[in-house]
């Protein structure tokens, strides 16, 4: 068996997340299915790392196993994309050692959330609007409490089947682009939910609603219903993943 990775992107708003689950529309699903039928075989592909109902992924990658060779991988691309709907876009496939892994291999992964600062009916459907907009000053001293600690558990969904809820961050701040304020995090792994409760939060924060007391006594609760409401999906997309000596 030859094992391959998968560059994509895709909108997630038709969708229930990547992973596959029963009686509802997933990415994993649809590009099992498309890859089966251009391959000619049953194709299972593993992804780099679940997102939640609705979000979106400007970069993603997966792995997958096949008995053949793909000798010219820039016309599986293509031919892919002509099954794939207009939501799901590949834009490379090529092979790596059959130990690489898509989830397992990964040393990071980087969000971005986006909250638009006045109405926009270009970018409404890929941004937030907040009122009352939240001050970026003080959502970024919160980004550096972040750095303070491992247990996430505060902002992970309950009730999951994870082992541990630590995670390293390595990066997180917010930028102001003129337009839209743009949170980017970065992380060695994250919890299901984890950064849309980690920006609720900070959006009370910002509006003045919590202090930065009131964040560190909320991530040390170890508890999800003392940390803010999740933010719509909608605004979120997984941007980047990294590999141990090979950035892609």
């Amino acid at each position: 068996m030859a094992r391959y990775f998968i560059e994509l992107a895709y909108n997630g708003r038709n969708y229930h997340g990547w992973q596959i689950q029963p009686g509802t529309p997933t990415v994993q699903e649809v590009l099992n299915r498309a890859l089966s039928t251009l391959l000619r075989e049953e194709i299972q592909v593993v992804g780099a790392g679940r997102t939640d109902t609705g979000v979106h992924a400007s970069f993603y990658v997966a792995h997958f196993d096949t008995c053949q060779s793909l000798e010219y991988p820039e016309q599986t691309v293509y031919k892919l994309n002509r099954i794939l709907g207009k939501d799901i876009a590949v834009s490379r496939i090529y092979p790596v050692a059959t130990d690489k892994h898509a989830r397992f291999s990964a040393v990071s992964r980087t969000y971005q959330y986006f909250i638009d600062k006045n109405k926009n009916p270009f970018t409404c459907e890929y941004a937030w609007k907040v009122y009352p907009l939240p001050d970026i000053r003080l959502m970024n001293e919160a980004c550096q409490v972040l750095f303070e600690y491992r247990d996430f558990t505060s902002f992970s969904k309950l009730h999951t089947d994870v082992k541990t809820n630590n995670c390293i961050i390595m990066d997180a701040h917010w930028k102001d682009t003129g337009k839209q304020l743009v949170f980017t995090i970065k992380a060695d792994r994250f919890l299901r939910n984890m950064v849309r409760a980690i920006v609720g939060t900070m959006v009370e924060i910002g509006q003045g609603k919590l202090t930065l007391a009131d964040f560190r006594r909320i991530i040390e609760s170890r508890n999800r219903c003392n940390a803010g409401t999740s933010v719509p999906g909608h605004a979120l997309f997984l941007c980047h993943v990294d590999y141990e000596n090979d950035t892609i």
